[in-house]
């Protein structure tokens, strides 16, 4: 993801009469050891009847002697030079032992090698003030030291443009506290020889460019590209090496660093030197950075007159999609991790933890502001999962589409985040305040106590030596919630209950009394929300009389709601039943948790019930002035409101993002989240430590629907459906572009052909019902209910989600909603954005066009051939074409990012006319059998395969092949002449389980591209699974220029197989085969090719080859 940048530079000394040129000496061409590639260089000289001789100097630096025979006005000197500033990571150094901490000690050989550059040529009174302040007391890590160092010139030194000649003394940079940047690193460079560190000075060009997205905080960055001379220090490591810091900025150098010449003082590197006759001189110059080339990058994948072209078409498909009345709207489920926390168990694998909370407050509170003035920020439990101690709690934001407010106050909410000064009075207050709005009489109320009879059992339980009102942070749940209560008392009420129900002939709340055989209410033991621990049983038995009185949201007609939901109320008071009237088995509670007021909402199937008791609450937090948190059974499923979540998962938050009718609307609202999802400190960048990108770890699910159930399309058109599941089994590159590294049958979003063999028949008879029409939505349910699963029948791990279309089993799945689940979060707004305009597209084409075809058996080639981007990008391709002769310009290279992205490229090489790329291959994991845990049966994940594609151009079929660890790789024909890909597939580590323990990690892998007529290499490389030094990461990359440093340190490109490389030899190889190569050094015999009938298109190394077979036999 680098960029190609154009850097011109321009000096001009114009005379004012032809003058003598004495010969000059110019440093302005990389150094040798420039660490950021120059694609191309070239020198131009003004006037052209001039001589160079190019030279080395003493320290390495290439230097141009030009001399001058004729008299001349002008002297121009012009550079252009092509740089790729792929990133670099600064720190990726190794130290000695003996120097990882400062002090340290050079041997005596080094330092009489380093001698020049320890030289102080300017012993400043003030410099040894500095050294005195900067000198640690006791031994600090080298690195640490040297960043305090630079950080503290760049503190102290203020920069200031200087065009005259030389360098300022130390003393005078340090009393003027300003200098230039040679001036800066001059100083750095006398600290460090002061302290006892070789250094140097450094004299080249410095490139910035605009940052793709600017900081939440800190430096902007520069607004504009630029380049310019500049200059820096560099010191001498043992073990390292050279080292840049910039004391101008306070930081290392980087690619944006381009040395010219390296020297111990700086006139030894002066950019230019030399003498004119005496005359009056005009200077000027021109230093201009273009941007050639630019591989899409997360974090700009497309150029703004890509967008807009993109956006065009959104537009486009939007007037299509209305003239057609599809009523399409689309929603989804984007995920997000912390900006600042990339090692924390809650931004990697558990669902919960205290900053995801926080953060995810945050995030609520911010949308309520931004889509729904006048709702209801609701915090609620979310799912429950084996193996989690309590179940997950969700954050919801409701809102009546007709404009009138849901909850009128903010200011009564409460921040669930922060703990509150209430005690156990105000729930009581509060409680009567909603009986009297809603008219229940008070003897209704009853005090909720905590089972004083289990917990005094569990305080007889403790061993000896332990109190019961003490507890540590790492006890159980229960022991914690046994200290708290014991110290709060057991009389204490812990809320208050109101046993309620809507009748529906009054249609309003009436209460209702419980008679307990206790005499009190006492809450079954534990430390949930008290709704969820009443004791219902010691009520009455549930009966059917107690199911909601839900609505069909297909079916059912939905009638303007009230503005005003508390008029029914205006009413005079509905007396209490008697005894021997119904008990409802609902109620509300109201309690004090950590100084806060929950109020807990019982299950409501109305809306209009749910209304009445919202408004009551708000109303008597009104009246009562007391903040609450709204807590419980949500609303429920009803067309007249809106609804938005946030939830957590394993290592994200994700947002349930309400549905856009429109591109316009799409756009509008998912910028609205990305940008408040920042502000609260997340973003969608996650990154392996390897430097692979991941984006967030989770998905990024699309919900397509209508703007009621019964405007869905997929209800009113259920062939829409079969032609989305049949086109997607049809285009394996749809599944596999947008994917997780986690796919295959036992994944989260499984495609339908990934599981058994014979589900394709079924499958094609299945679309062939829905395309002929079926009686009713439900039967599209039924149809297709039993397909779209996994291998265990989980009806919501599947790549197409049917549970929210048109389930007859609830409300909650008569939503005419399909998940499209197989979509992994992108790194970049407009990456999800043309995610779901790609969507949309193909929803328009099949409404026009239903797609007929039945499913094609791709049998193993979809986990060979489309395991390869080659493969992902030729059918994604013909999916745009498809769009095209559809009528919609969908362009391909809008996708180009995502292959970027999901399929990385790890480097190429050039050797002989003949070009080698490495990129990233998909490689579907195995779940393996069960084994015993100290925590239990557990059934791990063998992520020890990868895959990797090789491409290559430029080869003569017959003459050369490609070597991988000296196996031949299979290669084929893409189609473009003289270009080649094949796959190989190997083992990357060792874990503690895996297929096949007795194979050991095969990395790394060194590629050949061999002359078969010369049986020699014409060249490689060597791809690392880890870093080479040995260097091992223990945090995850920042950022994606981290991450890329990363990819970039794992592939050499150099490195190939020396020796002879013999590569006709079939079967056995008898022992006068090799007479014939005495003398010549190393020999290696390339077994015979052998391809795979399961996956022809991979060369797996864990198979053995033809040779190794003989061996063993």
């Amino acid at each position: 993801m680098s960029i190609h940048a154009a850097l011109y530079h321009r000096t001009t000394y114009s005379f004012d009469k032809a003058v003598t040129i004495h010969p000059h000496i110019v440093r302005l061409r990389p150094a040798p050891h420039s660490r950021t590639p120059i694609l191309s260089y070239t020198l131009r000289i003004e006037p052209e009847g001039h001589f160079i001789n190019w030279q080395q100097d003493p320290f390495g630096n290439y230097l141009a002697r030009l001399v001058f025979p004729e008299k001349a006005d002008k002297l121009e000197i012009v550079v252009d030079l092509v740089a790729d500033l792929t990133a670099i990571n600064p720190f990726d150094f190794f130290l000695e032992e003996d120097a990882e901490h400062y002090p340290f000690t050079y041997d005596e050989a080094l330092r009489n090698e380093l001698a020049a550059y320890f030289v102080r040529s300017d012993r400043a009174d003030g410099l040894d003030d500095l050294v005195r302040d900067l000198m640690p007391e006791k031994p600090i890590r080298t690195i640490d030291f040297l960043v305090s160092v630079n950080q503290r010139i760049q503190q102290l030194v203020e920069y200031k443009l200087r065009l005259e000649v030389g360098v300022q003394t130390c003393n005078e940079t340090l009393a003027l506290r300003s200098g230039s940047c040679r001036d800066s690193a001059f100083l750095l460079m006398q600290l460090f020889r002061a302290m006892g560190v070789a250094s140097r000075f450094v004299s080249g060009y410095l490139v910035q460019v605009v940052p793709d997205e600017k900081p939440i905080e800190g430096p902007a960055g520069p607004t504009e590209d630029f380049t310019d001379l500049h200059a820096w220090t560099e010191v001498y490591l043992p073990g390292a090496g050279w080292v840049g810091l910039d004391p101008t900025s306070g930081l290392f150098a980087s690619e944006g660093h381009i040395p010219l010449a390296c020297t111990p003082e700086p006139s030894s590197a002066a950019p230019v030197s030399g003498a004119i006759e005496p005359c009056e001189t005009e200077f000027s110059f021109e230093n201009v950075v273009t941007r050639l080339h630019e591989e899409p990058r997360v974090t700009k994948p497309y150029l703004e007159e890509e967008w807009s072209a993109i956006d065009s078409l959104g537009h486009i498909v939007d007037q299509r999609l209305k003239s057609g009345d599809v009523r399409l709207t689309m929603g989804g489920e984007p995920t997000f991790v912390s900006i600042d926390d990339m090692d924390g168990d809650e931004w990697n694998t558990t669902a919960d933890g205290t900053a995801k909370r926080g953060r995810a407050i945050d995030l609520t509170w911010r949308l309520r502001d931004s889509f729904a003035s006048g709702g209801l920020i609701w915090f609620g439990e979310g799912k429950w999962y084996p193996g989690e101690p309590v179940p997950r709690w969700a954050y919801g934001i409701f809102w009546r589409k007709d404009g009138y407010p849901m909850w009128r106050s903010p200011a009564t909410l409460a921040d669930p985040s922060k703990p509150g000064s209430y005690g156990f009075k105000e729930p009581e207050t509060l409680a009567k305040a909603i009986a009297e709005i809603l008219k229940i009489p008070d003897h209704c109320l009853m005090p909720a106590l905590e089972d004083v009879d289990y917990y005094r059992w569990r305080a007889g339980s403790l061993p000896h030596f332990e109190t019961e009102e003490e507890a540590k942070e790492d006890d159980s749940l229960e022991r914690r919630t046994l200290a708290m209560l014991m110290k709060r008392g057991l009389d204490v009420p812990s809320g208050f209950v109101l046993p309620m129900y809507h009748d529906k002939d009054l249609k309003r709340w009436k209460g209702s009394s419980w008679k307990m055989k206790r005499g009190r209410l006492f809450l079954i033991p534990g430390a949930s929300a008290m709704g969820f621990r009443l004791p219902l049983d010691s009520i009455r038995k549930a009966t059917k009389e107690d199911l909601l009185d839900e609505l069909s949201p297909i079916e059912a007609e939905f009638p303007p709601l009230s503005p005003d939901p508390l008029s029914p109320y205006d009413a005079p008071a509905v007396e209490a039943g008697s005894d021997d009237d119904w008990v409802p088995r609902t109620a509300l509670t109201i309690e004090t948790r950590e100084g806060r007021i929950h109020v807990f909402f019982p299950p409501t199937g109305r809306l209009e019930a749910y209304l009445e008791l919202l408004a009551a609450v708000e109303l008597a937090a009104t009246k009562t002035n007391l903040k609450v948190v709204v807590e419980g059974y949500e609303a429920p499923f009803d067309p007249r409101i809106e609804r938005l979540k946030v939830t957590p998962d394993p290592g994200v938050i994700e947002v349930n993002i309400h549905p856009s009718a429109s591109w316009e609307e799409l756009v509008d609202r998912m910028t609205i989240l990305y940008g408040e999802a920042r502000l609260s400190r997340l973003g969608t960048e996650k990154f392996m430590l390897d430097g692979r990108h991941s984006g967030t770890g989770g998905g990024n699910h699309v919900v397509i629907g209508g703007k009621t159930p019964a405007d869905s399309p997929f209800i009113r058109r259920p062939d829409l459906l079969a032609s989305l599941v049949a086109y997607w089994q049809n285009h394996p590159g749809l599944s596999y572009l947008f994917s997780g590294l986690f796919i295959g049958p036992t994944s989260q979003a499984p495609r339908v052909d990934e599981a058994r063999d014979d589900r394709l028949f079924e499958l094609d008879i299945a679309l062939d019902v829905l395309r002929r029409g079926v009686d009713g939505p439900w039967m599209i349910d039924r149809t297709m209910r039993h397909l779209l699963t996994d291998l265990t029948r989980n009806t919501h791990r599947a790549e197409f989600c049917i549970d929210k279309l048109a389930s007859p089993d609830s409300a909650t799945g008569q939503l005419g909603l399909l998940e499209l689940r197989a979509f992994e979060m992108p790194p970049h707004l407009r990456m999800s954005l043309v995610q779901s305009l790609l969507v949309r597209s193909l929803v328009l084409l099949f409404w026009e066009k239903p797609f007929k075809h039945n499913s094609v058996r791709w049998g193993t080639s979809l986990h060979d051939h489309f395991m390869l981007p080659h493969y992902v990008w030729t059918d994604i391709e013909e999916v745009c074409r498809d769009l095209q002769d559809g009528g919609i310009g969908f362009q391909s290279e809008w996708l180009r990012p995502f292959l970027e992205f999901r399929f990385p490229k790890f480097g190429a090489v050039h050797h002989s006319g003949i070009d080698l790329e490495l990129r990233t291959a998909l490689e579907p994991w195995h779940v393996l059998g069960e084994e015993s845990t100290s925590q239990g049966t557990a059934r791990y994940v063998d992520s020890s395969l990868e895959r990797l594609q090789v491409r290559v151009f430029g080869i003569t079929e017959g003459r050369h092949i490609i070597l991988c660890n000296g196996r031949r790789i299979p290669l084929y024909p893409t189609g473009v002449n003289s270009e080649w890909v094949g796959g190989v597939r190997f083992k990357a580590w060792d874990p503690p389980s895996a297929l096949h323990p007795s194979i050991s990690a095969q990395s790394p892998l060194v590629f050949d591209i061999v002359d078969v007529r010369n049986r020699r290499s014409l060249g490689g490389c060597v791809y690392h699974v880890s870093h080479p030094g040995g260097r091992s990461y223990e945090t995850f990359p920042v950022n994606a220029r981290e991450a890329e440093s990363r990819r970039v340190a794992r592939f050499w490109n150099e490195g190939h197989t020396a020796g002879v490389i013999e590569t006709a030899a079939v079967g056995g190889v008898p022992k006068t085969f090799f007479e014939a190569y005495k003398g010549l050094g190393e020999v290696l015999v390339v077994p015979p090719i052998t391809i795979s009938y399961e996956f022809p298109k991979t060369l797996d190394l864990r198979t053995p080859s033809s040779l190794q077979a003989h061996e063993m036999d």
